[in-house]
């Protein structure tokens, strides 16, 4: 009778505990990180979330409590939290994750993206080299997507993305050499097209920013104008663009920034200016691109560091 007593307390004392945390958590979520300020030193107020995201949040909030040694269920809650605009507590709970997993290459990977979300290059490069480390030898895995395209249908991996957010994370600090190699292994890890077009596009790019229009021209070769892709059709654009095969103007009537896919564009065809030496029309796209209020788009984010780094500008 006492030790039923005594195990009655202890899970109702539990259950308290976990209803209070889950308040706490509730609590930075709503307040903390409420404004983003950029490397810029702009500030951008974290929009409130949709019922639908929120709702996604709290589904995997809790299925995370209820196993909290479920390594899945930790992700998705990091995922999650980050979806609604709190990097720094979805860092916090994919370290979290690591203290207890710390073999675990996704949760480097995760970590690692929203490293770059905040603009801590270093931290971001050291997880995601981490994760690169982690799945050697291993075989690659098809990745779920938190925001399904329309034909929920995944098309990036593990081993993609984690190549994918490295080379980007190189690219960002200007180590293009370290980025070149990381998108080439992002490009070798699978064949699906948009696994294709969006490594091509960022090789080629990089190839033409240290000045080698040859190689960058034969990095278009696996582009083909009747392949179809699902999800990454600005960066197909864009490697059209780079083939000859349509006009820069067509690219810039799919519309102002403020989406990452439409930065994405904006991004790319800034560059496409830049290489063939218009450098004022680079400078005034990535200006328009920076007064937009998509600070969390990969676009954004390059056309930033640019912008600090090519043109002086803070």
């Amino acid at each position: 009778m006492k030790k039923t007593l005594f195990l009655s307390l202890a899970l109702a004392s539990m259950t308290m505990a976990c209803k209070q945390a889950s308040k706490e958590i509730q609590k930075e979520t709503s307040n903390e990180d409420s404004v983003f300020t950029t490397s810029l030193g702009k500030e951008y107020s974290i929009p409130a979330p949709s019922e639908k995201l929120l709702a996604q949040y709290e589904e995997a909030q809790s299925r995370y409590e209820a196993n909290p040694e479920d390594v899945e269920a930790l992700i998705w809650y990091g995922r999650r939290t980050a979806y609604l605009g709190q990097y720094n507590q979805a860092i916090q709970i994919f370290s979290q994750g690591i203290e207890k997993f710390p073999n675990q290459p996704k949760l480097y990977r995760h970590r690692g993206h929203r490293y770059i979300s905040i603009r801590k290059f270093d931290q971001a490069i050291a997880d995601l080299e981490k994760a690169a480390e982690l799945i050697l030898g291993t075989p690659n895995e098809i990745e779920p997507d938190g925001m399904p395209n329309a034909l929920n249908i995944p098309v990036s991996s593990l081993h993609g993305n984690i190549f994918y957010h490295l080379g980007l994370a190189y690219y960002l600090v200007g180590d293009y050499e370290k980025a070149y190699l990381a998108y080439l292994k992002c490009r070798d890890s699978g064949s699906h097209y948009d696994n294709i077009v969006s490594s091509i596009h960022w090789l080629y790019m990089i190839q033409q920013r240290l000045g080698n229009p040859t190689l960058a021209d034969s990095l278009l070769a696996p582009i083909h104008a009747d392949s179809v892709v699902i999800e990454n059709q600005s960066y197909a654009d864009l490697c059209r663009l780079y083939k000859g095969w349509i006009p820069v103007d067509s690219l810039m009537e799919q519309g102002p920034g403020g989406t990452p896919s439409n930065d994405a564009v904006r991004y790319g065809v800034a560059n496409w200016y830049l290489y063939h030496q218009d450098t004022s029309e680079a400078k005034e796209m990535m200006k328009g691109l920076l007064e937009t209020n998509s600070f969390a788009s990969f676009g954004y984010i390059a056309a930033e560091q640019d912008w600090i780094r090519i043109f002086g500008k803070k």
